[in-house]
């Protein structure tokens, strides 16, 4: 069956255009309840209250369930090569393909410029990092007024970009539970924040980057081999303090245990066992100290038990506080160490980095919805929700065949976008408009995508 003839088939069905919008709609009033109720907060307390009594948890409750990668795991080059390779091989076909492809991206990227300027408009008045001249201070009603339109604006971009909410389970486990070989250990208090907020794309299993760990190779006395960690490639973070502002932020290869490391106010804490063993050696080089120090002033300079047991202990205070210190100023160094690599936006350029991912996504479905419809066979004509389960399943197994993810493609939203691309609603470019074909001498260069953990 062809792509065209499938168009003029549902033209009638056109309105799941305005449904998808009005799902994107509801997301977006889910915000201002959110900021407005002091419930969400201490809920993610309880449910950090009921991890905190587990013993070893390794992964949120149901997290198979809370977490199901949408994430494409192809650049569009990748993909529109893969395309070609095995369903438009014949020259024709290829330039069929490609010129579609530059119709794509003319069409989506008027588009997305229009969403990215009213973001930008509707961040500037509370963007901390304006260079132009500064306006009037708004209240802070006003700013977490602000605040809610842009993160309600925000909401349905993240949805195509095919970012995942993390769950408030998910957060609670986050902030709970911490990995063996993680040295730097924080500290978040809640009553310091009005909200928080994580999406993430792009689950692996397996070992991290190497600069992006967090003192994951060395132990106390030796060092240890890195363990395999559930991290995501890209994590973005919506959060506010009290006393603080809107913090939007976007990291790459975060683990799952590591998503309070994140937050903007936090405090650094020596682990468990490490302290431990500090205070064991305070204990040791003190009884040392005092033994062969100690008794000799004792005897010879003829002092009071009681006033040199005082001040050995104000020695062995001063000493074990400087230690302590110096070891949370390393852990600390090592903490900003990670974030800097990790870090890949913030504020408003974090705006304009979704808003490409957004478009990208978009353009990917579109051209697997119209590669797949293509091989659907003849007769096979059935209702639009019939034909969007059929492409979801084909493009599942197609991109686990390739790439090795198990992702959760949305046919339905495939199927509207490629709707929306027909010439018979005007939004093709004009046909004196000049030919784009760039990628006609890229694909045949573009190498084959790596292994499922190299994916970007």
């Amino acid at each position: 069956m062809t792509v065209q003839r499938w168009l003029r088939l549902q033209k009638k069905d056109l309105a799941m255009l305005h449904v998808a919008r009005g799902v994107w709609g509801s997301s977006v009033r889910v915000w201002p309840a959110l900021l407005r109720s002091p419930r969400a907060l201490s809920s993610l307390a309880a449910k950090m209250g009921e991890y905190r009594k587990m013993w070893n948890a390794t992964e949120p409750r149901n997290w198979a369930e809370q977490y199901r990668e949408r994430f494409i795991p192809f650049s569009k080059e990748q993909l529109l090569h893969l395309l070609i390779q095995e369903f438009h091989s014949s020259p024709s076909e290829k330039a069929a393909l490609e010129e579609f492809s530059a119709h794509v991206d003319f069409c989506t990227w008027f588009h997305y410029h229009q969403i990215l300027s009213r973001l930008q408009a509707l961040y500037d008045p509370i963007n901390p990092d304006r260079e132009t001249l500064d306006q009037p201070s708004l209240t802070d009603p006003q700013r977490l007024s602000n605040e809610q339109e842009v993160l309600g604006a925000l909401e349905p971009l993240l949805m195509q970009a095919n970012f995942n909410t993390l769950s408030e389970d998910a957060l609670a486990y986050a902030l709970v539970v911490h990995h063996p070989q993680d040295e730097v250990q924080v500290m978040v208090n809640l009553d310091q924040y009005i909200y928080m907020q994580f999406w993430a794309l792009g689950q692996r299993v397996g070992q991290m980057p190497q600069k992006s760990s967090v003192g994951s190779k060395r132990g106390f006395f030796t060092k240890s081999p890195p363990a395999e960690r559930r991290y995501f490639k890209r994590v973005v973070l919506a959060a506010r303090t009290k006393r603080g502002h809107l913090v939007l932020k976007s990291f790459k290869d975060t683990p799952l245990e590591g998503l309070e490391q994140l937050l903007p106010e936090l405090k650094v804490r020596t682990p468990t066992l490490q302290r431990a063993l500090l205070n064991l050696t305070l204990v040791v080089s003190g009884v040392a100290l005092f033994v062969n120090v100690g008794m000799v002033v004792l005897s010879d300079l003829k002092m009071g038990t009681s006033l040199l047991l005082l001040l050995f202990a104000i020695f062995m205070g001063l000493r074990a506080s400087k230690m302590f210190g110096q070891r949370r100023s390393v852990q600390a160094l090592e903490l900003a160490h990670m974030l800097y690599y990790r870090s890949t936006s913030n504020n408003s350029e974090l705006l304009s980095a979704l808003s490409l991912r957004a478009q990208a996504e978009h353009a990917k479905e579109a051209l697997l919805a119209r590669s797949f419809l293509a091989r659907r066979p003849e007769g096979a004509d059935g209702p639009l929700q019939e034909t969007s389960q059929w492409l979801q399943a084909e493009v599942e197994r197609w991109i686990l065949a390739q790439s090795g993810c198990d992702v959760a493609f949305n046919g339905a939203r495939a199927l509207a976008h490629l709707q929306a691309l027909t010439p018979s609603f005007g939004l093709y470019p004009p046909p004196d408009f000049p030919k784009l074909d760039p990628l006609v001498s890229v694909t045949s260069e573009i190498p084959q995508p790596a292994s499922r953990n190299d994916n970007p």
